[in-house]
């Protein structure tokens, strides 16, 4: 015990004490790590906890080194300038390793909750990449954050000059921001996605082709490709066809039939018009509605289901076409306004 306090009485065998140590207590913890908890987290239904492990366990085993050595060059008593060096550079190790497990553990957590069956409001696989930057804007800035602290820097005046700057540059870049943030605000609620049809409030309707943090694409059924800013679309009214239960949509034709016309033959011709369609969807049935008893005709209404909103023009051509065929063979008028015109002999 005596030889024992004569050699640790030395600077440079306690600081070779401490630094072995630290080795060693190092090798326990990976130990603990690789064994005991890896044994207990394959007995969980998920691999997630086993991934998590097998990340944080390396920054866990440098930490305990880096500890170690801390202390050890401690025991050699250095100048002030060689113990600033030396403990900077050792947080500096130890920020960057978590920091490098971090950024894993984030995005093996972001991509499970992505690729979630049951889905996720929040995080899904067209806004991950917004989440996968938003994690190393904050690690990042954490990291650079701690290295400043370990050498001492004071951020203060560089938080002040940056919240100066960044208020110049707000009011600068107003309207860019503005649709930065709008863009955000769509990734995160979805209210459209990249294949959905989707009618703006000024009339246009098409495709959208593209989701970006500034703007949205859309491309008409004429190939003319519409660039929206997100903060217009943000504040107006969008019709989304696609959106719903399924991506079916219903059309109608409205035909009208003079009076005197047998009703029970035109329900006849129209089901049977619907059902001979090759773009209208047997489920939902298609139905045919008397509507109203108009000035100059009975109108009647086809209502019938398509399988997606592209297919919306093709099938009313169809559809008109077909029924000016059939009732021309049927024989039923189509009525169309007339004006009878009554001449009076004053003579």
């Amino acid at each position: 015990m005596e030889q024992l306090k004569q050699l640790l009485s030395n600077d440079y065998m306690a600081a070779a004490v401490w630094m072995l140590g630290g080795i060693v207590a190092a090798g326990v913890v990976n130990l603990i790590t690789k064994g005991i908890l890896t044994r207990l987290t394959k007995k969980t239904r998920t691999e997630l906890d086993d991934k998590i492990l097998d990340f944080i366990g390396r920054p866990l085993f440098v930490t305990v080194v880096l500890v170690g050595a801390y202390f050890g060059i401690a025991q050699l008593k250095p100048g002030s300038s060689a113990l600033y060096f030396s403990n900077g550079l050792l947080i500096t190790i130890g920020v960057l390793v978590w920091t490098s497990g971090f950024k894993k553990v984030s995005t093996l957590l972001l991509n499970s909750m992505a690729a979630r069956v049951d889905g996720h409001r929040w995080v899904q696989k067209r806004t991950l990449p917004l989440f996968e930057m938003s994690a190393k804007v904050v690690l990042y800035g954490g990291a650079a954050y701690g290295i400043f602290l370990a050498w001492d820097v004071d951020v203060t005046a560089w938080f002040a000059s940056a919240g100066i700057l960044g208020i110049a540059i707000g009011f600068a870049a107003k309207d860019t921001l503005a649709n930065l943030f709008s863009g955000i605000f769509i990734l995160a609620d979805s209210p459209y996605k990249i294949g959905d049809f989707i009618v703006l409030s000024g009339g246009e309707r098409g495709r959208v082709t593209d989701i970006g943090i500034r703007s949205t694409r859309i491309l008409t059924r004429d190939d003319i490709e519409i660039i929206v800013p997100n903060a217009s679309i943000a504040n107006a009214k969008i019709i989304n066809e696609t959106a719903g239960p399924h991506e079916k949509e219903r059309v109608r034709v409205s035909v009208g039939v003079a009076y005197g016309t047998d009703i029970d033959k035109v329900y006849k011709a129209l089901m049977e018009i619907a059902e001979e369609s090759k773009y209208l969807s047997p489920e939902p049935e298609p139905r045919v509605r008397f509507r109203e008893l108009g000035d100059s005709a009975l109108k009647f209404q086809l209502m019938g289901w398509i399988d997606e909103p592209v297919l919306r023009g093709r099938a009313l051509d169809e559809l008109n076409a077909m029924v000016y065929k059939r009732f021309n063979t049927d024989g039923i008028p189509i009525a169309f306004p007339q004006v009878d015109v009554h001449l009076m002999d004053r003579s």
